[in-house]
């Protein structure tokens, strides 16, 4: 069998544009592919439990990669991965889905096939649902086509910074094309241009009422992921002198020991000095913010539109009037780094409220640990090799109180929130460091509820050798969904979590585990899993049910009155 064949060419795709790694879940639609991208020796093949975990791990790659890949077969393994590609799509990712499809000739045999629905001759379900949550769809039933069609995929998600879905037809993911004889001609994906009429105006526009501003302040929202784009803020920052903050999902996109960096802008869960400044602003310069209602706290920010300048991926708009469309942000933020004046006057009012955070009074020695001394600690620990991946729940309000050293990279998944996301991502960013930064080692902070939906993957963790430090906090229920909404149904059956993982193991990977009940204890077990750098390390620390963040409070007391609940009483 020839090695010019689809399965082939799409490996090398996905090598070129820096995918090394797929997450896959083999099934008889895709096996035929499955044998043809192994035979890659620069491609990984990362063999899943289930196809929402390998979704949750191709998420957490492309994260930190810029790409990541998933591969799933018809049906059974489309439909279950498509929550976790609808979460990609929400965060901008990049996730090439891959799925197996049927025989090309059962298209026209009126044939009902397993996996699928039961539908005669009609076997477009699948890809009518990613429709939905992808930014272009391929299916390769002929052969003649597969070339064209895969280039144009991956180049799609490339540039769109989007999902994208390949459906190849299981019966010629190895059949030889002359299409791929000749090595395939190196991709060029340029992004768009900025129309210059409009970017020179823009940035005049700009810049005239930046100059003219009393009190400016810049805000970093999610979509500023790109590190060119990252370099041409700070370039902006440098030059303006203006205080830098961040909404919670753009943590980790700027760096926090920057002179002019002041915190976290989440509106009434911020630091109060944070709060002020960015709220009593005349000008805020929002860069690639997306508002939603948990990072605007039910919608509840007292940011005006009409002291705002809104500067997206592709277009700006200036205090909810002028729009400059067709222009990308980095050539504004370049452009304006050269016209905007010097202007610190809301960072010196910053430094004159500024409190630093105050440390928790240790606990006595029998005294039951709380989250605030647990991350306190983890705080202490973190270094510039470190990762931080927070679940959705308390764990988000936490880890936003920390500051990561330079290097530090953060990540959580807020637009979407899908409960569970962390362990599938923490497989697939692991992964990405096993290339990219074998020293760096990452902290996972996961609830217990969150951590019942996807465990499975920590065995594959263990399979290929991962060392994630992984704290499981055990609360005993849905912590923010009591928070949004309590009842019965937020409280989970207890497990022995530290047991389940051993089971896991059964003999193969590093594996060390450990309960812990008060402060003296996790400081041990703490310090003993940095030592363990070559192994995977997991901490369940015991909490009390009630013990949660007071921002987690408040939040959850707006997002409920926002979405039309009783806020629960405290």
């Amino acid at each position: 069998m020839s090695e010019a064949n689809v399965g082939i060419h799409l490996g090398n795709r996905l090598v070129e544009v820096g995918c090394n790694h797929v997450f896959a879940v083999p099934g008889d639609f895709n096996l035929l592919l499955l044998d043809q991208l192994i035979k890659n020796k620069e491609l990984e093949m990362v063999w899943c439990c289930n196809e929402l975990n390998a979704g949750y791990a191709a998420d957490g790659y492309a994260r930190r990669k810029g790409i990541g890949c998933v591969v799933v077969t018809f049906c059974v393994g489309g439909f279950s991965v498509i929550n976790a590609v609808s979460g990609a799509y929400s965060e901008d990712l990049p996730v090439i889905c891959v799925s197996g499809g049927p025989n090309s000739n059962d298209f026209a045999s009126n044939h009902v096939l397993h996996h699928t629905i039961g539908l005669n001759n009609d076997y477009g379900q699948q890809v009518r649902a990613f429709r939905e949550v992808t930014c272009c769809q391929v299916i390769i039933s002929h052969i003649e086509d597969a070339h064209r069609q895969i280039d144009l995929a991956v180049s799609e998600a490339v540039k769109h910074r989007k999902p994208v879905y390949i459906e190849i037809s299981c019966n010629i993911a190895d059949l030889f094309h002359p299409s791929f004889v000749r090595p395939a001609v190196p991709f060029s994906i340029e992004p768009p241009l900025s129309n210059k009429l409009s970017l020179d105006a823009a940035v005049d526009d700009i810049a005239k009422i930046l100059n003219n501003g009393v009190k400016p302040v810049l805000l970093v929202g999610p979509r500023l992921r790109r590190p060119e784009v990252q370099k041409a803020f700070l370039a902006l920052a440098e030059a303006s002198q203006f205080p830098i903050t961040m909404l919670p999902d753009a943590k980790g996109f700027v760096p926090e020991d920057h002179p002019n960096f002041c915190g976290i802008y989440w509106g009434a869960v911020s630091a109060p000095c944070v709060c002020e400044m960015v709220e009593s602003a005349d000008l805020v310069v929002a860069v690639g913010c997306v508002w939603t209602d948990y990072s605007t706290v039910g919608y509840s920010l007292l940011l005006k539109n009409e002291k705002m300048i809104k500067i997206d991926d592709r277009h700006v708009t200036i205090q909810n009037g002028t729009t400059y469309s067709c222009i990308n942000n980095i050539d504004v933020l370049k452009q304006l780094a050269t016209k905007v004046k010097v202007n610190n006057t809301s960072f010196i009012n910053f430094k004159r409220m500024y409190l630093p955070l105050s440390e928790p009074a240790p606990l006595k020695d029998d005294e039951p640990i709380t989250v605030n001394v647990l991350f306190n600690h983890v705080q202490k620990a973190l270094t510039a090799d470190s990762s931080v991946i927070s679940e959705v729940g308390d764990s988000w309000f936490n880890t936003m109180k920390m500051k990561l050293p330079r290097g530090g990279t953060y990540e959580l998944q807020m637009r979407y929130g899908s409960i569970g996301w962390s362990v599938g991502a923490v497989l697939g960013y692991q992964c990405a460091d096993q290339q990219l930064d074998p020293k760096r080692r990452l902290f996972a902070f996961i609830g217990d509820g969150s951590f019942q939906m996807t465990v499975q993957e920590v065995s594959t963790m263990l399979r290929y050798n991962l060392k994630p430090i992984i704290f499981l906090i055990n609360n005993g229920g849905y912590t923010i969904e009591v928070e949004i909404h309590d009842g019965p149904y937020n409280v989970i059956k207890n497990w022995n979590y530290t047991g389940v993982i051993e089971a896991f193991q059964n003999g193969e990977g590093k594996l060390w585990t450990t309960k812990v009940r008060t402060e003296p204890e996790f400081k041990v077990a703490l310090a003993e899993a940095i030592k363990k750098t070559d192994t995977l390390c997991f901490i369940e620390v015991f909490v009390h049910k009630d013990d949660c963040s007071k921002e987690l409070l408040e939040w959850g007391s707006r997002v409920a009155t926002c979405n039309g609940r009783r806020p629960v009483a405290h």
